[in-house]
């Protein structure tokens, strides 16, 4: 079709001149590295914002809007629209990797860090400790959560890889989400590989190709950082423009994995939702009454303590912020609650589609890969609540959030449903059993979607 060639004529453009102004990309990079390290050290250093402070008068306030209501809320979206171009173009941390790499002891990447399961432990592991230690609302936290996982990055890079990324590939808490985004996105470079085995002139160079992807057999974006640098490589990779659900219906069965699964039903939705949602939910203010209660009864007052380290629990005694022993202990079980139950039901429920398609091999991966655009949704849900709440304390009304969340979730559940009913054809599901099978995918994103809207409505 005519319009397709003219807009992959366009999207090429572009990739090949991502690879044509390398060293603008770079000093792009140190701008942004500039920029993330001042908003993330300097309010470290400053004193806790007072009651009147406001966002435009307090780099405290502003650092954190920035950081929690525009930076992260944003970087999922441009996943979603132009795949992991965040990753291999702005992203501080990878930057400051692949440059300390290039200086490093340039070490091959010993087996242990290569095991899948790391992106989901570190998910799991910083979300649950973001939560003791409020990271969204204290600069600190915040200096110790980032800042811990930059320099983390940078010893990884100096000590593996010559100028490569071997902490993105592998170790960053965040790449597993973002492999999973990256696949509903609009854009990805397409590889022809008769074309890169023919190797027709003009030769170029071997790009470099930071994390670590073998580029001839590269298939989807899930992996690729978008950086564009083997843009034109032997003719065969272009940037190009392809269906939302492509990759997860053609690319998906050949490469989902437990690791993808896991990840999407425990940590980005299960967890997630505990993670945001603690704080306002009644069942939790419940168990932390009846639970005190019964401490009280029976002279039991170290839980109720709240003398740990900010480090370890919140503690802002200025701001009449701190975590009592018990608090943290209910945040635990309330997230690990969250991420057993809700990702436990949709792992049953997946299962048993998975048993009603009537086939072996890795029909349950797959269908998980359709609830990508729910978990997507989830977390562009939670962390822009942070975003209203600190535009709202500066006395806008925003009137429009609600109507604006309620069309992001029906679209994402529809979006899940529509792509689950064509993941279930592919694996020849018909008649009685695909309906049965999709049953199971309605009643997983139902529940979802309840959990939400108890946040958003049913608990305001």
């Amino acid at each position: 079709m005519p319009g397709i060639s003219r807009l992959n004529q366009i999207v090429g453009g572009f990739g090949d001149a991502l690879r044509r102004h390398a060293r603008v990309i770079r000093a792009v990079q140190w701008a942004v590295v500039v920029f993330y390290l001042l908003l993330l050290v300097a309010p470290a250093l400053l004193p806790l914002p007072g009651n009147q402070a406001r966002i435009l008068d307090n780099l405290t306030l502003l650092a954190q809007f920035i950081f929690w209501g525009l930076w992260w809320p944003f970087v999922l979206l441009s996943i979603l629209l132009f795949g992991r171009l965040w990753c291999g173009v702005l992203c501080p941390e990878g930057s400051l990797s692949e440059w300390i790499s290039w200086r490093g002891l340039g070490r091959g990447t010993p087996r242990w860090i290569r095991w899948s399961g790391w992106p989901t432990l570190a998910f799991i592991l910083t979300t649950v400790y973001g939560q003791l230690i409020s990271v969204y609302d204290y600069a600190q936290a915040a200096l110790l959560i980032l800042g811990g996982s930059t320099v983390a990055a940078m010893l990884v890079g100096f000590l593996y890889g010559r100028g490569k990324r071997v902490w993105c590939r592998y170790l960053c808490p965040v790449s597993g989400v973002f492999a999973l985004l990256a696949r509903l996105a609009p854009l990805h470079y397409k590889v022809d590989e008769q074309r890169w085995l023919d190797n027709l002139p003009p030769h170029q160079s071997p790009p470099n190709c930071a994390p670590l992807l073998d580029i001839r057999r590269m298939q989807g974006g899930a992996d690729c950082h978008a950086c564009g640098r083997c843009s034109g490589q032997r003719g065969a990779v272009r940037l190009s423009a392809r269906p939302l659900n492509a990759e997860i219906l053609i690319v998906g069965p050949r490469h989902a994995s437990h690791w993808d699964s896991s990840l999407l039903l425990f940590g980005v939705i299960g967890l997630a939702m505990g993670a945001f949602q603690w704080t306002v939910s009644p069942w939790f203010i419940s168990a932390k009454q009846a639970l005190a209660g019964w401490l009280v009864e029976r002279d039991i007052y170290w839980p109720l303590q709240a003398d740990a380290p900010w480090w370890l629990l919140t503690h802002y005694p200025l701001a009449n912020d701190t975590f009592s022993w018990l608090d943290g202990l209910l945040i635990l079980a309330y997230l690990f609650a969250s991420a057993l139950l809700l990702g436990g039901g949709l792992w049953l429920l997946l299962r048993a589609a998975a048993r009603l398609v009537g086939r072996t091999g890795n029909a349950f991966e797959h269908l998980a890969l359709s609830l990508i655009p729910l978990g997507a949704c989830g977390l562009f849900l939670g962390l822009s609540a942070t975003t209203v709440k600190l535009l709202r304390y500066e006395g806008l009304a925003l009137a429009w959030a609600q109507p604006a969340r309620g069309a992001l979730l029906i679209g994402a559940i529809a979006w899940c449903l529509w792509l689950g009913w064509q993941v279930l054809e592919r694996h020849g599901a018909r008649g009685v059993r695909r309906l049965a099978a999709f049953a199971c995918l309605l009643l997983g994103s139902a529940g979802v979607g309840y959990g939400w809207w108890l946040q958003f409505w049913g608990w305001s």
